[in-house]
């Protein structure tokens, strides 16, 4: 029988060239795949880019977004064209975004509802917020505005929260939908002075418009786009705002803050977003843009028509900004025990 000799020393070395041969493959397709996207980037854009407004058509969320499109049009130098997916408060158009390809020619009009209040009434998403969709810029921001009917005949803060305390859960309030802005606001003032009030959802803040002007409703705490025509009517009586300054559209409207309901202080704010993994210099492009466009009084103006005022962030500021809201949020809606299937 004849014996066959195995050199332990020789299987060594052929395993480890062999291992050496792999590992060299997959860093040289590294390498290859980062020099084509690093190409891809510097040669973006060379196309129309596409600005998803998740919202619904007509809305003001619509109008900011074409407000956005075209600010980023003029400075990227290719056409941005809006198309509206809206539906499940924002989460239909965020996930069409997070399932895009990464290349920067698909971006999302962010929201409050679709990329920081979300994750917190939704047990399931078919994204994650913070994997999916990579923040580029905030665009803007604006405030919120407790709104009364008048017929409250009340004048001040205190005296509402007054009313509210002497004829517990009799005053309603609505809101734009179960887990919008609006809804939460007025939850987190509950929980802040101790009233008792009663929820009345809406699909929108616009549906719910005629119902608070006519009384049936008897409060409201909404975005200055559409609050402050009410105001400066005398159809609504606004008794706070929930910015940490004043607004400039309302100047004589105290902040929640300096009434002593530092709690309440938040923002509105609409923002751009891109799918998870697209290459940071097309995310540093565009913010760089719209930091340009601080400056840009055809921008500001068209802003400032709706109450709000331009606001520009790099890519990590903005990431930063969005993970303390999920935060915010996430308490608010934990306080109100509110969850969507």
């Amino acid at each position: 029988m004849s014996h066959i000799r195995v050199n332990p020393v020789r299987i060594a070395r052929a395993r480890f060239t062999q291992r050496l041969r792999i590992s060299l493959l997959v860093l040289l397709s590294s390498i290859a795949s980062l020099s084509q996207a690093q190409g891809n980037a510097a040669a973006w854009p060379n196309k129309p880019i596409r600005l998803i407004n998740p919202l619904g058509t007509g809305g003001t969320a619509e109008v900011l977004a074409r407000h956005a499109a075209k600010m980023l049009s003029d400075g990227l130098g290719q056409p941005i064209i809006v198309e509206t997916k809206a539906g499940a408060a924002g989460t239909i158009g965020a996930d069409y975004v997070a399932k895009s390809a990464a290349d920067g020619y698909t971006l999302l009009y962010g929201v409050t509802g679709a990329n920081v209040i979300a994750p917190a009434i939704y047990r399931k998403l078919p994204y994650d917020p913070v994997k999916d969709l990579a923040p580029i810029s905030m665009l803007f921001s604006g405030t919120n505005y407790l709104l009364v009917h008048p017929s409250l005949g009340v004048k001040s803060l205190a005296e509402f929260i007054a009313l509210a305390k002497s004829k517990p859960g009799s005053i309603t309030f609505a809101s734009a939908g179960n887990g919008s802005m609006s809804h939460l606001n007025a939850e987190t003032l509950k929980t802040i002075t101790g009233i008792d009030l009663v929820h009345v959802p809406y699909k929108g803040g616009g549906a719910a418009a005629p119902d608070l002007i006519s009384g049936q409703v008897q409060m409201m705490i909404e975005t200055g786009a559409s609050a402050v025509s009410f105001i400066r009517t005398g159809r609504l009586q606004a008794l706070a705002v929930t910015t940490p300054k004043r607004s400039a559209s309302a100047p004589d409207i105290p902040t929640f803050s300096e009434l002593g309901y530092s709690g309440m202080t938040t923002v509105v704010w609409g923002g751009l977003f891109a799918p998870g993994g697209t290459p940071r210099p097309i995310l540093d492009r565009v913010a760089a843009e719209v930091a340009k466009a601080m400056n840009n009084s055809a921008y500001r103006e068209a802003l400032a028509q709706l109450s709000n005022e331009p606001a520009a962030m790099t890519p990590d500021e903005f990431r930063s900004f969005t993970l303390a809201e999920m935060a915010r949020y996430a308490d608010a809606v934990k306080r109100s025990g509110m969850k969507i299937d």
